[in-house]
């Protein structure tokens, strides 16, 4: 009966938890692993008591015989002479101490075993480690935080404070090293072995850090600093080999390098290495990295006096649309050109919880369109997770959802399903177009709805640190604010899309960001926004 109950219970469990692979995702789900380790710490100070309890039994147990076996040992004879004493003995022997022999062999470990078995099965992944680990990377690179700032914790807007051990931070550049990435093997090595340096307690020895950091260094082309690395390594370690055929081949390769000097044919990869252990962050697939991470951290916008003049605020009533002119919204332009406008109060508090509710157990890691299939996929620059809601899901989905229809002027009988995201650890999407490029036509062809016209924005979530929507093209950055939306056009209205358009959301740096959005498409829009006189209008 009860290995059916359990069996029973395990189903269900992982019907609840079937959403919640790639926990770095989302940080929404990731509230779900608090609670699993608050009941694990439980669990662990039950068997702890458990323990504790048999130890005192025992504890008593030896205490009451060891002064009756100082007293016994002292006049054997005498002692036994007592027929009392005599018959104890044997029965101790025969049964008291068998019953203590059972309580020693007694398996406390049973309840909190079982429990840390049913709970392994949900706990994070190797993956997810590695995810999480490369989503510190991600903020110290985007934000500009050295190592040092990130391992004492002092990021703005936090609440608690955390900080890296010495084995954490090697756990870092371990990680980085495991993925080629030898930039951020050398800053979390070094971080590590500074920690270390400075006597903080580890479980990681110099040696190994070493090991990993010269390694890294060399891969710099940064020979003297790897030779003096190897050296303090073999002088911490002589036995170790690889580290000793390592100096050996750096050494004739400094040898080569003074020769090639004399000869004046010094290679550039040489003359370029940096000075001081600083290393120049390697250059990636996104042309605009630098201009699109000045932005998140708020660098570079191009907001002028000029351009400022000619934003305005004022009350919107979705062209006298008649559930908007008793209550019309709030709207504030955000950018003039392409026109980017912010509507404020568009949900509540308690829409806002609703739609979370809703979402949390549906949400999965997020996907982008495959332009050149259509099919959606998996892509390691869009780290959050989300769902689709239907109207039929809730009251509160159709709400919203006729609430954006009023404001836009737009339909959303051919919009898409209300998308909701939450962003998990570091968590961005780097910049891209929501519509579909001339270059990949059949982009949205499933939905025969034709392209995504406008894009519109829900905030639900103040963001504590980053998390800004920002777009390159024209140095404009918008920053989540609980409650509010905002709204732009993806086509001209010639059908022609509007490059200017491609944006990115930022990784949030402190903080939990959800989102949800609509993109409405062409199709029944068509005498809702009529095409313009230009190409561009």
């Amino acid at each position: 009966m009860k290995s059916w109950i359990l069996s029973l219970l395990l189903i269900c469990i992982s019907c609840t938890w079937r959403t919640q692979a790639e926990f770095f995702t989302s940080i929404g789900q990731m509230t779900d692993l608090i609670y699993a380790e608050k009941d694990l710490v439980q669990s662990l100070k039950e068997y702890i008591q458990a323990e504790e309890s048999k130890l005192s039994k025992i504890k008593s147990w030896a205490e009451k015989m060891d002064a009756l076996t100082m007293k016994s040992v002292s006049d054997p004879e005498g002692y036994l002479a007592h027929p009392v004493n005599a018959y104890k003995l044997v029965k101790r022997l025969n049964t008291d101490w068998l019953e203590l022999e059972n309580l020693v062999l007694q398996d406390s470990t049973s309840g909190f075993i079982a429990n840390l078995t049913v709970q392994r099965q949900f706990f994070p992944t190797e993956e997810d480690e590695t995810g999480a680990a490369k989503a510190l990377m991600r903020l110290q690179d985007t934000y500009r935080l050295d190592p040092e700032t990130m391992s004492k914790g002092k990021l703005p807007g936090t609440k608690y404070r955390s900080s890296l051990t010495v084995d954490d931070c090697y756990g870092m550049g371990k990680t980085a090293y495991n993925e080629g990435d030898y930039y951020h093997t050398v800053l979390w090595m070094q971080q590590a072995l500074k920690q270390h340096d400075e006597g903080e307690d580890a479980t990681i020895t110099k040696a190994e850090i070493l090991d990993y950091l010269s390694y890294a260094v060399f891969q710099f082309g940064d020979l003297h600093r790897a030779v003096e690395l190897t050296r303090r390594l073999i002088s911490l370690d002589s036995a170790h080999e690889r580290a000793g055929n390592n100096l050996r081949y750096f050494e004739k390769l400094l040898e080569k390098e003074r020769v090639a000097k004399l000869l004046n044919k010094t290679s550039a990869v040489t003359e370029s290495a940096v000075q001081g252990g600083v290393y120049e962050r390697p250059a990636d697939y996104l042309p605009e990295r630098d201009t699109y991470e000045a932005l998140c951290r708020g660098e570079g916008v191009k907001m002028t006096p000029r351009r400022q003049k000619r934003l305005f605020c004022r009350y919107h009533d979705g062209n006298r649309n008649p559930h908007l002119l008793i209550a019309p919204f709030k709207e504030e332009d955000e950018w003039d050109s392409p026109h980017i406008v912010r509507y404020y109060d568009v949900l509540s508090d308690e829409e806002i919880e609703k739609i979370k509710e809703l979402a949390k157990p549906k949400l999965a890691r997020a996907t982008v369109r495959d332009p050149k299939t259509g099919v959606l996929t998996v892509a390691n620059y869009r780290v959050s997770k989300s769902s689709w809601l239907e109207e039929h899901d809730d009251p509160v989905v159709a709400r919203v959802n006729h609430r954006m229809q009023h404001i836009t002027g737009l339909t959303v009988k051919t919009a898409e399903l209300l998308q909701v995201a939450n962003y998990g650890m570091g968590g961005q999407y780097e910049p891209h177009f929501d519509f579909s490029r001339k270059d990949e036509p059949d982009a949205f062809k499933r939905l025969g709805t034709g392209n995504r016209v406008a894009t519109f924005l829900n905030y639900m979530s103040d963001v504590e640190a980053g998390g800004a929507t920002v777009f390159p093209d024209f140095g404009a950055a918008i920053w989540p604010q609980k409650g509010t939306a905002v709204f732009w056009y993806n086509l001209f209205r010639s059908g022609e899309g509007d490059y200017r358009t491609r944006h990115a959301a930022c990784p949030v740096l402190v903080g939990c960001k959800w989102v949800s959005n609509k993109w409405f498409h062409e199709r029944g829009n068509e005498f809702l926004r009529p095409c313009g006189s230009t190409e561009v209008d």
